[in-house]
């Protein structure tokens, strides 16, 4: 039996592996520019201007933040720079929590957790988490304006939430960590599309939590639906709402002669009445499944 607050201790070397990779990542951090995006980022971040496509708006919006905290113009790329050190320092946070999730699954399986194993756990997490902060790809990443640092920092995240959810998946109010991994989803696209390969892995939990016996069949199948809720979202949701915006616009002010940004009210007011719509339906006949789908998408 466990005598020692693992939850405290969690959260104490949780900290610690972030105060590691900040301390790391703030002592190595590119000093002004590397000659390839970056210089871009920095520019497009610090004066709020249009990046290449498919573009980073939520990067760059932060970087803007970042970039208020320079100090004279010259120091400008510095601190656009460290919006990625901070960004992988929480990745490695994270990463620390969601190790600690699975190892104590992995533990629970087959023996009680006791203050040697909770020990072990905690040891093993953070030996994983440090030495992640040393590995050479995302040490790099973790030193410059570039956009797979906070991709990586949404990866974190998503999985983290992914584990949280799976714990809390059938309690009354558990689908919240679902809604929050939606959120992350489409913030993510507003950094790099990099962030959707968790869906695969956050559908697998799903099947495994709820389906016990896991066949060939059962398994294919599940692979199928994750991938074809990959494809809705990054074929269809994304790519899909942005082009109707665009074509509605053209059409009401090219074809009907209506002033600019017409197409753009209206679709904005028709999309406001069908998740009002379908959200008060779904309550008032107590659907709470069809409720979240809604919420999720919106």
């Amino acid at each position: 039996m466990m005598t020692f607050n693992f939850k405290k201790w969690n959260n104490i070397l949780g900290w610690t592996t972030f105060l590691i990779a900040l301390i790391t990542f703030t002592l190595t951090v590119e000093p002004t520019l590397s000659f390839w995006d970056c210089g871009e980022y920095i520019a497009t971040s610090a004066k709020l201007q249009v990046g290449h496509p498919p573009g980073a708006p939520l990067f760059q919006m932060m970087g803007a933040f970042f970039a208020m905290f320079a100090p004279e113009a010259s120091k400008v790329a510095l601190m656009v720079n460290m919006m990625s050190v901070f960004s992988s320092a929480f990745t490695v946070l994270f990463l620390f929590w969601s190790l600690t999730i699975l190892l104590k699954k992995v533990v629970s399986s087959f023996q009680n957790i006791g203050n040697y194993e909770g020990i072990a756990i905690l040891g093993a997490a953070f030996v994983g988490a440090v030495g992640f902060t040393f590995t050479d790809s995302f040490w790099f990443n973790a030193v410059e304006a570039e956009v797979y640092a906070m991709a990586s920092l949404f990866i974190a995240i998503l999985f983290w939430l992914a584990l949280r959810w799976e714990e809390e998946m059938h309690t009354p109010r558990g689908n919240k960590w679902l809604l929050l991994i939606s959120l992350m989803t489409g913030l993510s696209f507003g950094v790099h599309f990099m962030a959707l390969l968790t869906i695969p892995s956050i559908g697998l939990l799903y099947f495994f939590k709820n389906y016990k016996t896991v066949t060939i069949k059962s398994f294919i199948i599940a692979n199928i639906v994750v991938v074809a809720i990959l494809l809705f979202i990054f074929k269809m949701l994304l790519p899909l709402t942005m082009s109707l915006f665009g074509k509605t616009e053209v059409f009401m002010v090219n074809s009907i002669g209506l002033p600019f940004d017409s197409g753009t009210i209206f679709m904005t007011l028709i999309l406001i009445a069908f998740f009002y719509f379908g959200l008060k339906y779904t309550k008032a006949k107590n659907l709470p499944q069809y409720n979240t789908l809604l919420l999720s998408v919106l």
